[in-house]
Parts: structure tokens; sequence; C-alpha cells
């Protein structure tokens, strides 16, 4: 429920305030425990409103007043917070004492404010109980019900899917088999299920169609069953039926299906509880075909770990089929749209993203509207207010709402921080997580990072088809993430509501003291000459004209914010405004100009994240090891050659206990001693590590630290020159958990350790320029996704041996110059999707064995010999015949831009 959840969030983050933030408030433990029982106690009340019938607008109204309270107490905490912290140097036990006194009192105001409105609202409550229920609003069901009796005609893009579930259907198999068909709401998941239903029903003996809704109970749902099933053999239901226990109800359904042929569709499910007690009711050894519709991809991926079960992603509409849909629903007669129109009509359909239910709702608008280039631009411009509870497109967001609601409020809020990005922005996973942690919106569960629990949410708004992935990375993981652009308008406008973030893009923007958090999307410096005492977070894109003294007095206009996102910003100088926001968690100044950080860096001893990533950034001063709270410490730069160039630490910064993340090091020139990396040792809590400039006689202290390194995830080391060796061979306690290794420098041989990493998915090899071939070392690790190998082996022939690599995807070679042959032998890589060869000058022809690899899909050929990329050509080549399985052939030419050229040979 959005109102139980906003009440829930405060009372979780007065919680996070209290215990994990400021312990100078100690104190005024009753103040708080008085605030935690008016919230529970509020709770309850609007889990009973939940219970008797939706949210009227009285209680709309009390829930943004108790939101606003709950508001207030941060504010409060976060202003003690702020100034104890500001004058702890001067007598700080004494000021402690003086200032607990007026906080207690502003938590005792806001308390009795509290408490008036829990009364108001229980007065309220015992007096017009029966007036208090709502219906519940069914508004979001019309497309789907619509869709049921949709034309034929009308139908776009469905025959491929259709065909797809239908072949599933009706193949010899007499077990049970069961199709979830996923999509984000509005994607047609229905009509396309409906349409396989009836093309299927005839098949089987039996067949029911069951709708199911957010509320369903069991005996009712296998009720539904039987009358539908006895429905569609026009046979009556015996009645007993109607009176038997809910255990004896499926006992008897089971009974009637034994010898059958069964088909049901249950659509649009919301709860795995319900799926999991129905299924019981179905006998497992019968021919019985069970598809189920869902937006919940967590219920699906929950569900499929059972061999019977299985997955359909229902994709958007192509690019054609969905100008197809829109042309039918606004030119019915024609089909085509005037050449004045096409412009209008792309940017229309790029904001529905293939998704037909936006499609039809936009079309059967634009069908009523006048076909002028200015009428279509309107709409275009106005289709973030059509959006709202009152625009013409209203229908669409109850449909794409009922996801959101659907929510715990803690996924709720994580989904809302997406209105902070602009429109078309992908923000990184990693970026994203840090910035989660960092705003309190993770809730702690044992034994997991809050890093780790954030992932998790991460990946359930992706798998309840929220989230879109914009970029995949090699195992599988998102990259880089959005929103649809119509659920991104929908979440814009529900952030506003809640006062969860404000979005600035232009000079007209009316902005007041109460913004929480502050997005600034176009260059507008009047606003700031006003004071945020109540802004929490500060993120600002496309600022073209951001000098270090406009930074200076925009940074003047707040006090206790936590979060500043200036990334990209013209920046040359480090603004010493930053250090006077001492309650600041998370600074990210990624790909400024700034070369310098101040001594004054000290004073952020709140700070968790410091992102200083592409800047030109080279050394961290001495005092920084006093940010005792740091996780995220992230600085690097690459050089003209495209070499990673790491920071300058100090020794002592092994004192960084709460580092999870460290990148990129340098080891200290100098230190004949190596103490710094010695120091490397205490961070225990390390999960990436980067270290560059490393000189061999280091390497047995650096393995020394790395053994206490028990969470350590990703390991990327690099040696001081090309020429340097990497002494890494006495690891006596690799950590078990590494994921990703990258070495970076000579290799006498690969570390004997390394083939004991059993959770290893990436490995690179750079510089190794090994004697002897590193495959007999790695081919055998059981979870390796993805092998580089640049300028690592010296060696004439690399041979890939019958059964090893099961699990490779990903191969690269390059620059291995004495590499003449290339054999994969039978049964090897089978499980090889993308393949990689670049400058190998050497190589006498492809790689023998390649027409076996019957997953590859991608084979990249960079500045390779002329010959072996004439023998690929579709016309004549003496090797396409090896190669005519490979849906993409690429080659690539370096210009003297410095740019590769592509050509398409696929």
């Amino acid at each position: 429920m959005a109102a139980e959840g906003a009440v829930s969030f405060s009372l979780h983050k007065i919680e996070y305030l209290i215990t994990r933030e400021w312990d100078v408030l100690s104190g005024i433990d009753n103040e708080v425990d008085g605030l935690r029982h008016e919230f529970e106690t509020i709770n309850v009340l609007l889990r009973e409103a939940d219970t008797k019938g939706g949210i009227n607008e009285q209680l709309n109204v009390w829930i943004k007043q108790v939101r606003d309270l709950a508001y207030d107490i941060e504010d409060v905490l976060d202003m003690f917070a702020f100034h104890t912290a500001k004058s702890s140097t001067l007598f700080p036990e004494f000021l402690q004492f003086i200032k607990r006194r007026p906080i207690a009192s502003l938590i005792q105001d806001i308390n009795i404010k509290l408490r008036g409105t829990r009364e108001t609202r229980e007065r309220y409550h015992d007096i017009n109980s029966s007036s208090c229920y709502v219906p519940e609003n069914h508004t979001y069901l019309y497309p789907r019900i619509a869709s049921l009796y949709v034309d034929e005609a009308d139908i776009v893009g469905i025959e491929e899917p259709r065909n797809s579930l239908i072949q599933w259907a009706v193949d010899e198999e007499p077990n049970l088999k069961v199709k979830f068909v996923v999509g984000m709401g509005g994607s047609g998941k229905t009509l396309l299920v409906k349409k396989v239903f009836e093309g299927l029903k005839s098949r089987f003996d039996c067949s029911a169609w069951i709708p199911l809704s957010q509320s369903n109970k069991k005996d009712e749902l296998l009720l539904t069953m039987m009358k539908r099933f006895f429905d569609s053999t026009r046979e009556q239901i015996p009645p007993e039926f109607f009176t038997v226990s809910l255990v004896q109800l499926m006992d008897k359904l089971r009974g009637y299906l034994q010898d059958k042929k069964y088909l049901i569709v249950f659509d649009d499910l919301w709860s795995k509880d319900v799926w999991e007690s129905i299924k019981y009711a179905l006998p497992n050894k019968k021919h019985g075909r069970i598809i189920i519709t869902t937006q919940r991809g967590d219920i699906a991926n929950f569900c499929s770990h059972n061999s019977s079960v299985s997955i359909f992603n229902l994709q958007p509409l192509s690019s054609d089929n969905a100008q197809e849909l829109f042309y039918k629903k606004v030119f019915p007669l024609t089909n085509e749209c005037p050449a004045g129109l096409v412009e209008w009509s792309k940017k229309l359909l790029n904001q529905c993203e293939g998704l037909p239910l936006g499609i039809v709702a936009i079309g059967n608008i634009l069908s009523n509207t006048d076909k002028t280039a200015d009428a279509w631009r309107k709409l275009h411009d106005s289709l973030g207010s059509e959006l709202g509870t009152e625009g013409c497109l209203s229908s669409t967001l109850d449909v794409l709402s009922v996801s959101y609601n659907d929510l715990p409020y803690y996924l709720k809020y994580c989904l809302l921080y997406f209105s902070i990005f602009p429109e078309d922005y992908a923000i990184k996973r990693r970026k994203l997580i840090r910035l989660w942690v960092s705003e309190g919106l993770i809730k702690e569960v044992i034994g997991k990072s809050l890093e780790e629990v954030a992932e998790d949410y991460l990946t359930e708004l992706i798998q309840r088809k929220l989230v879109l992935v914009n970029e995949t990375d090699f195992d599988g993981k998102a990259k880089s993430c959005r929103l649809h652009h119509l659920l991104h308008k929908i979440i814009l406008s529900k952030s506003h509501e809640e006062n969860f973030c404000r979005v600035s893009k232009g000079p007209m923007m009316s902005l007041n003291e109460r913004v929480r958090r502050l997005s600034i999307n176009e260059t507008c410096f009047n606003m700031f000459q006003k004071k945020f005492p109540r802004a929490r977070s500060l993120f600002m894109f496309g600022m073209e004209m951001l000098t270090h003294s406009v930074s200076q007095t925009i940074l003047s206009s707040f006090s206790i914010l936590k979060v500043l996102d200036l990334e990209g910003s013209p920046l040359d100088k480090f603004p010493t405004a930053i250090t006077n926001l001492i309650l600041l968690k998370y600074l990210s100044l990624r790909n400024t100009n700034i070369r310098k950080l101040p001594n004054s860096i000290k004073k952020l001893q709140n700070l968790e994240t410091l992102d200083l990533k592409l800047t030109f950034v080279t050394e961290l001063p001495k005092n920084a090891i006093k940010l005792k709270k740091l996780r995220h410490l992230l600085i690097y730069h690459y050089n003209t050659n495209n070499q990673i160039q790491g920071f300058k630490a100090p020794k002592r910064i092994g004192g960084l206990l709460s580092l999870q993340k460290l990148s990129f090091i340098k080891a200290a020139s100098g230190d004949d001693h190596g103490i710094m990396v010695k120091a490397l040792g205490n961070m225990t809590q390390l999960r990436k590590l980067g270290i560059t400039d490393l000189k061999e006689k280091d390497g047995k202290n650096l393995c020394l630290s790395i053994g206490n390194m028990n969470n350590l995830q990703s390991l990327d080391v690099a040696s001081i020159n090309e020429d340097e060796f990497l002494d890494l061979n006495s690891m006596l306690n690799p950590p078990k958990l590494l994921q990703r290794l990258c070495f970076r420098g000579r290799l006498q041989e690969i570390p004997v350790w390394v083939s004991s990493l059993h959770d290893l998915v990436r490995v690179r090899l750079k510089w190794s320029r090994l004697e002897t071939s590193p495959i007999d070392a790695l081919e055998d690790l059981p979870n390796l996704l993805e092998l580089q190998l640049l300028d690592a082996y010296d060696g004439k022939d690399l041979v890939f041996r019958p059964g090893k690599f099961k699990t490779l995807e990903v191969l690269e070679l390059e620059s291995l110059n004495n590499l003449e042959v290339v054999k994969i032998e039978k049964g090897a890589l089978s499980s090889l999707v993308k393949l990689v060869t670049k400058q190998c000058q050497n190589l006498k022809m492809f790689p023998k064995g390649i027409e076996k690899l019957s997953h590859l899909r991608e084979f990249h050929l960079y500045d390779m010999p002329e010959k072996l990329v004439n023998g690929l050509q579709k016309n004549g080549g003496k090797f396409r015949h090896l190669v005519r399985h490979i849906p993409i052939i690429s080659s690539y030419s370096l210009e003297s831009s410095g740019y590769w050229k592509a050509k398409d040979l696929s």
C-alpha cells in the first residue's frame, strides 16, 4: 500500500539515523521511543484502512501530514548532528549537554503533533467508518479486458511469439509443463496468450481461462478452475464440490484431471503463494499445459527452478511493427503517415519504446486530433501531464502504476530515485547502488553488506519489469539501467507528489525551501539565490558553464547535504565550499578537470564514497586517512596510451578499515620497506582492489596483504612498467570469493593458486609474455566466462583440449605476436558466444575447429592479416564455409584518426 509505505519508510529513516548515524543523540531515548510508538500505531491504522477499502481524499491529506512530520523529525536530527559536528572541537561535552535539551523539546513538539493527527484520524474513523470504504479501482483492468476482444486485423507483431508458445504446448511430452509469459504492464501478454488459448483449447480434453487479481482466495480459485473445466466440456458440476474442504477440493480436482489432457491460463499473477498452493491440485504425470501471464518476473524466476517450468520474456514490438500498429490506429483508412508528420510520429513512437499499450493509447488520441505538426508537438510535449489522473492517458497511468503500487515501500523509494536522472539517462549499476546506500534506502540484512542487499533490490526491480537493462556486462548482470520513457514520466510525477525530488529544467521552475533532493537539468544559477536548508541531495546534469566561483556560491546554499554529484561538470578546481558540507556521505567529481584535493577534505568525516575517476588527481592528502567511514575510494585516469594511472596514497592508508573498493592505488615509490603495501592487509572488508606501479620486490608483501582479504571479489594488479615482473607466487591464502582477476605485467608463469579459484568468472592477462601456454592453468576453472589474453603469450600455438573451458563465453586474443595456430579440439569451448582476434599478425589460418562451435554468435577481427579477412568474404571466400553458422562477423581496420573502421562480413 502506497500510504503505509510512506510512513514505513519514514520510520525506517528515523531508526537509521538514530541507530546507524548519529551516536551523539544519546540521552533523548524517551523522546525517540515516543516517536516509534506513534509511527507504529499510525501504520496499524493504515493497514486497517487498506483492508477495509482503498484510500479516500481525507486519508490522503492525513498521510501527507504524517509524512511532513516525519520529514521534520529527520530535519531536526540532521541539523542537530550538523551543528554538533561543526562545534565539536570546542567544549564538546558542554555543547552536547546544552544541545540535547532543545532537540528533545523539538521532538516532543513533533510528537504532540503526531499524536494529534493520529487522534484526529481515529475519531474520523470511528464516526465515519461506514463511509470510509472506497471501492477498489479497476480502471487498470480495462485495457486487459479490451485486449480479449481485439479484432485479428488490429493485431501486430505477435505471430512469432504465438507460434513459439503453440509449438511448446502441443509437443507430445506427457508430463505437466508450465510457461510463464513475463512482460511489463501494457506489453500485450493477455492479448498474446488469449490468441494462443483460442487456437489451442480444441486440442485438449478440457481448458480453463482464469483471470487473477491481487486478492485471490485459494478455494475460490479452485472452484473457478473446476467451473471453467466443466463449462469447456459442457458437464454439470456435482453439488458436493461446493461443500468440501480445501484439501478435499484439491483431491477432487486432481482426480478429475487424472486421465485428461488439460490447458489452463492464469492471467495476471501477482503472488507466488497463489501458484504454490494451486499447483498441488494438478497431476504431474499427465499431459497438462499451464500458461501464466505476469509482470512479476521475480516470481517466474523463483518458480523456474523446477525443470517443468520455463519462462517466455515478451519483448517490445520492433520499430517496424510499432510503426505499423501506430499507423493503423491514427490512419485507419490508409495506414500511411503524411510526410509532414513523419518526424513527430517517430518522436511519439520513441516515447512508447515498443509498448503496445502506449502506442494504442496515443494512436487513439491522435486519431481524433488535428493532423498537424503543431497538434502532435503539443501532445508530445505534454505527455507527462496527460499521464496524470485527469489526463487523456490516465488508463495507461493505471496500468503502469499497478506494478509500482505492488512494491514494498523500500523498493518504491529505490524506484523513485530514478526520477533524479534525465529521461534518457542510463545510470551505471554500481553508481546507483552506492547512491542508494548513501541515501539510507537500504535495509540491513544479517550476513550481507548494504551493497549486496542493494544488488538484490535492483535485481528484483529488473525482474519485475520496472527497470530496463540498458547495457549488460559479460556475466549477464546489468551494467547500466534506466526506466521506460512513459514510466519515467509517471515516476517523476509521483516523486513530486511525495516531495522526494524536484527536477529543475529551466529558470521558470519554482523551488521552495522544503526541497529534499534537487536535480538540475539545465544551467540556471538564479535559483541559488535562496537557501535550501532541508536539501539532502544535489545532482547537476549538463552544466556547461559551471565555474569555480559559481560552484562556491551554489554550494553555500546548502548545509546538511549528504549526496553531491557534479559528474561531468567543467570544474578545474576543487570547490572548497564542499568541505563545509560535513554531513556529506557521497561525493562525485568524476570526469571533471580538478587536479588536487585540499587538506580540508578531512572535515568530511561522514564521507562513504569519494569518486574522482577520470580526473587529474594524482595524490591523496595525508590527512585523508581521517575519513574513517570511507567505503568506496575511486581515483584514476587514463594516459595517452590508454593505460590506467593510479594515485599516490599516504603510507597509513591501511587505517581506512571500512573500505570495500579501492582503485587504483600506486605502490608507493621510494617505499623501500613496502610499508604501504603491507598496510593494505588491514583492509579486510575490501571487495575490490586495484593497484598499479608494483615492483617485483613488493610482490610477496602484496600476497601477504591479499591473504587477509577474505571478502575480495576483484583484483587488478599492474607492474610499474611492461618489462617488470609480477612476483605473485607466494600466495598462501588466496581469496576464495575472487571473481575477477587482472594481471598487467610480466609473468614467469601463472601463479598456481589461480587454478584453485572456483568462483573466477573473468581473467585478463596483459604484458605477461608467458613462454608456456596459459591454457593448462585456466582450462578447468568451472565458472570462467571471459578470458582475455593481451600480449600474454609468446608461443606459436594455443590448443584448447576436448571438454575444457566448458563455461567460457568470451575469448579475446590480442597482440600474440608469435601465434601461428589456434586449435579447438572437439568438445572444447562448447559455450563460446563471442570470439575476438586482434593484431595477431602471424596467425596463418582461422582457429581450427571454429566450425564446431555451435553457440558462437560473434566473430570480430581487428587489424588481422588481409588474406584471412578476404577468406571470409561472402562470395568466394575460401574460409567462408567454416563460419557460415556465425550470425555476426566483422572486421576492423585502424584509421589515421585512431578510430577503428568496421566492415560487416556477416
